[in-house]
């Protein structure tokens, strides 16, 4: 027993003399688990391709199975040969070179199991154009056979594809991190020791092998996508009046965009210059008097979901037919034209400050076209043009005025665009889409041709002074602050704007559409609702609204008269009660429906040709997603550190039998 006692003592002894010389200063710092955690692993802000899902597949990115993926970070290379699982980290002008290269090496693709991409400031200058969606986007949904036009020129469709592997876009810190880590890693080739990558991207889809969405909706893995549309009429419609209803003048644009990557989506050009320039044109013209007594009602509609298979518009029309609660004052019959205002951020670009109308007929359009001419010529500029597209083009190019003329092929329509014939955005539906590729005076002038056509078209033909129509003038400052609140984190959604009517979940504007939580609602929780479509709403309702005669109720609950609506609650909790017409409008796949909590897929209507289309988009549900960096230890090296412990014992024991007979043997000598 006593000789069992020493052993350990000596053992013991022995560990802590080789611990005091290895890591005496790092055993005192560790106070808990997270900081030995800290000191381990080092955490990666990165954004990440996640995984989507249709009724006949799956696209975008994903863990190929349950577990982490852990692999070394490696630096892609054109000439690369991978001998092991690697992480690539690669620059984004050859992101396009290693996709097409994991399409037909597959030996090489065997090998790569995550992707790093670095991000930077001002890498359009250093592209051609880099469109991952296709050259025809949502051609499927057009009113015309024209499948091969190439409305995107630089689209590749890499975001259409399914990868089995994770792909995430770093942040600029994290960016100059993993440059060092790859650069290391390429240094010691033969050392003991590397830095791999972490990633945790397992989607509930993959864990329960729901692989497209009418399985996964019904087993509750992932989400439809969608949001809520916002409308607005200007001035607010009076649904007790027993006048007859005015012809209506409807002025549309988009809020979602897509990407690559989930959560940076910018769209800065597409769509939300369109966006900032109508928010504009409805700001400029409820300073103008009179509105009411002109022949035609105006309606904004600002939809989400288009990015998609156009769910806002679709379902918008679909509400529209069915004359339910979130379209109440509306009526499809009574909508005479249709202005949609497009990509208008690249419009002066190259000396060639031009407009582009895009209609559904020359004939139908000739009152519109004409009204933006007029504007025009109102605004004494030579230095901002407007032009019919080309006759050449198949039809319009991508937009929601699509899902009407699919309702009626008869529909009055113009969508105004910076483009012709081919987008002059090289970076659509691209992280790259963002403040640094538009121009706010081309926004500001769009807004401006807009916001006078419509007071001209609602006059109904008659003729109207210059001196009216100077009267409606765009306020520059208001676009270049919807541009910092929408495009940019500094100030981002917290800037003072924004502030001024909602509370914003997160400073960093991304115009991802997201996923329907809960049951849809033309009263939705709040809480189901996204920032900026929050934001438009108040901005809509605020702007077209007249004063409610009870200032003084009590917001919300006070505001129950003849129209009345409580706007900027979620700023003080109190809110100010205006008589407004402005919606919420769910925005989600017309062959959805929700029923005891539950998504079910219905039958697509033979009759309509873009419910037949739908693809029926949902997201999947995730646990956690995350991407850290550590170092590992070689697994010889560490055969040689278990070798070399055990011998260390071995030898231990040996030196203890042997003194110890030593000593016996000297204490009985004495």
């Amino acid at each position: 027993m006593n000789d069992s006692k020493l052993f350990v003592f000596l053992v013991c002894l022995l560990a802590q003399f080789f611990l005091s010389f290895s890591a005496s200063d790092q055993v005192n710092s560790f106070e808990s688990v997270p900081d030995l955690e800290k000191s381990m692993y080092m955490a990666i802000d990165g954004y990440p391709c996640v995984r989507l899902l249709n009724l006949s597949g799956e696209i975008g990115c994903s863990n190929p199975g349950r577990a982490n993926i852990v692999a070394p970070v490696t630096r892609f290379k054109t000439e690369n040969k991978l001998a092991e699982p690697s992480a690539l980290l690669v620059s984004m002008d050859q992101f396009e070179d290693l996709f097409a290269r994991l399409s037909i090496d597959a030996d090489f693709s065997r090998h790569v199991v995550g992707v790093l991409v670095e991000s930077g400031s001002q890498l359009q200058n250093g592209l051609k154009g880099f469109s991952p969606d296709k050259k025809f986007p949502q051609a499927e949904f057009a009113p015309y056979q024209s499948g091969k036009f190439e409305w995107n020129p630089t689209g590749t469709g890499l975001m259409w594809k399914a990868y089995n592997f994770p792909v995430f876009l770093l942040s600029n810190s994290s960016t100059l991190a993993l440059q060092e880590i790859a650069l290391r890693n390429e240094k010691r080739k033969k050392s003991s020791t590397v830095d791999v990558a972490d990633f945790d991207l397992v989607m509930q889809t993959t864990k329960t092998g729901t692989r497209d969405s009418e399985s996964c909706l019904r087993e509750q893995t992932c989400l439809p996508l969608g949001g809520y549309s916002v409308w607005s009429a200007l001035p607010p419609i009076n649904t007790s009046s027993s006048k007859k209803a005015k012809p209506m003048i409807l002025t549309v644009a988009s809020m979602d965009a897509a990407s690559f990557f989930r959560d940076v989506s910018i769209g800065a050009d597409s769509p939300i210059s369109g966006l900032i320039s109508l928010l504009a044109v409805v700001d400029a013209l409820s300073r103008v008097d009179g509105l009411g007594d002109l022949d035609k009602q105006l309606v904004f509609a600002v939809f989400t979901g288009e990015a998609w298979g156009y769910l806002g518009s679709r379902r918008f029309i679909l509400e529209l037919d069915q004359h339910s609660d979130a379209v109440s004052g509306l009526d499809l019959a009574l909508i005479e034209t249709v202005l949609e205002i497009g990509s208008v951020g690249k419009g002066f670009t190259q000396d060639d400050n031009t407009f582009f109308a895009h209609s559904t007929t020359e004939s139908a359009t000739n009152g519109t076209f004409s009204a933006l001419k007029d504007a025009l010529g109102s605004l004494k500029t030579r230095s901002i043009k407007i032009s019919r597209a080309s006759k050449s083009n198949p039809g319009l190019p991508p937009s929601s005025l699509m899902s009407f003329l699919k309702k009626n092929p008869e529909t009055s329509g113009v969508v105004l665009e910076d483009f012709d014939a081919a987008f002059t955005n090289k970076f659509y539906h691209s992280h790259l889409d963002d403040l640094s590729n538009i121009n706010s005076s081309a926004i500001v002038a769009a807004a401006s041709i807009v916001a006078r056509s419509l007071y001209i078209l609602a006059s109904d033909k008659k003729e109207i002074k210059n001196s009216v129509l100077n009267t409606i003038n765009i306020n520059a400052s208001l676009v270049e602050e919807l541009l910092g609140c929408l495009l940019s984190c500094e100030p981002g959604l917290t800037c003072e704007l924004v502030n001024r009517y909602i509370a914003s979940s997160t400073s960093c504007p991304s115009h991802y559409v997201g996923v329907v939580m809960g049951e849809p609602s033309s009263q939705p929780y709040l809480g189901n609702v996204g920032d900026v479509s929050r934001f438009v709403w108040n901005f809509l309702a605020d702007k077209t609204a007249i004063p409610s005669q009870n200032m003084s109720s009590t917001c919300p609950k006070g505001c129950s008269g003849n129209g009345e609506m409580c706007v900027k609650a979620e700023t003080d909790g109190k809110g100010v009660c205006v008589i407004s017409t402005t919606r919420y409008v769910p925005a989600y796949s017309t062959r959805l429906k929700y029923e005891y909590e539950t998504w079910e897929v219905l039958p697509h209507n033979s009759s309509d040709t873009m419910e037949e289309a739908d693809p029926v988009w949902t997201e999947s549900n995730w646990d956690r997603i995350r991407l850290r960096v550590y170092t590992v230890q070689d697994s010889g090296f560490d055969l040689l550190v278990l070798l070399l412990g055990i011998t260390v014992t071995v030898l231990s024991y040996i030196i203890i039998v042997i003194s110890k007979a030593f000593i016996t043997k000297a204490l009985k000598r004495d």
